[in-house]
């Protein structure tokens, strides 16, 4: 993996005199990466048709960037023309679905609600079979101001992985949280300070710095009360409470077992 510069001058943007390509896009795909992309994109000076609807062959375009569900990648693919760059927007996907098309891809590592998104300082995978194609994944990351890092097919599944952790799970943990507080009473906006200062614990110092509570603590005794209260209220949550705890205590000790600064 190795993040790229972020220099979009027209020097950097290509590895041979010919004119940038990649001025004029074809958005596959309207859904809420698409949609977000295409508005982005056409506000950083981009000529874009789309997002279209699937089946579309990219005519009038010089690259196709799709944003389609994994499996619908190859058949999308499929049908459009040749002699256009072909992307798509797959985090743990690799490249193969799209020949035999030139082809690059490019993630953003950020989500996209249904109110859209903002991706300006975020990363984003890229790939691509030529430096040509890998140039423009490059461009447009670029142009909508995120950090550009070129992933190996071989490390793709983990790289999602990671960014499902970050983000999917992240949720899954709060709604489970969310959950129980409501049932004494408490409501969501109440425990979001302590999220927004927990996230940015973690981004400043890394986990193991910024871990906090009873597991940190090692204090089993609240650890088990809360145990107890989860599976009277909520015992649907247990098996989640459970391992979540084997986790923190793994964090726990391995943060202990870090050197200390003299």
């Amino acid at each position: 993996m190795r993040e790229l510069e972020r220099d979009s001058s027209p020097d950097a943007r290509t590895s041979t005199d010919e004119p940038p390509c990649g001025d004029r896009l074809a958005i596959v795909g309207g859904g809420r990466l698409g949609t977000a992309l295409a508005a982005a994109l056409e506000a950083a000076g981009y000529t874009v048709d789309g997002p279209v609807g699937r089946g579309a062959d990219g005519g009038g375009a010089d690259a196709v960037l799709l944003c389609v569900p994994d499996q619908e990648i190859q058949a999308a693919a499929a049908t459009i023309r040749a002699g256009r760059l072909v992307g798509h927007c797959s985090g743990a996907t690799g490249l193969e679905p799209l020949n035999p098309h030139e082809a690059f891809s490019l993630h953003p590592l950020m989500t996209v609600t249904r109110e859209g998104a903002s991706f300006d300082g975020a990363g984003a995978a890229i790939a691509g079979t030529t430096q040509r194609a890998l140039d423009l994944a490059t461009r447009l990351a670029t142009s909508l101001g995120m950090r550009p890092v070129e992933i190996p097919e071989s490390d793709r599944a983990a790289y999602h992985a990671a960014a499902s952790i970050a983000s999917n799970f992240l949720i899954t943990l709060e709604a489970a949280a969310e959950r129980l507080a409501a049932d004494v009473g408490v409501e969501r906006s109440l425990l979001v300070p302590l999220v927004r200062a927990t996230v940015e614990n973690w981004a400043a110092l890394g986990g193991e710095r910024a871990l906090t509570g009873p597991v940190a603590r090692g204090d089993e005794a609240t650890v088990a009360r809360q145990r107890g209260a989860i599976e009277e209220r909520a015992p649907a949550l247990l098996e989640l409470f459970d391992a979540t705890v084997d986790a923190t205590r793994f964090l726990a000790a391995s943060s202990l077992s870090e050197p200390q600064a003299a």
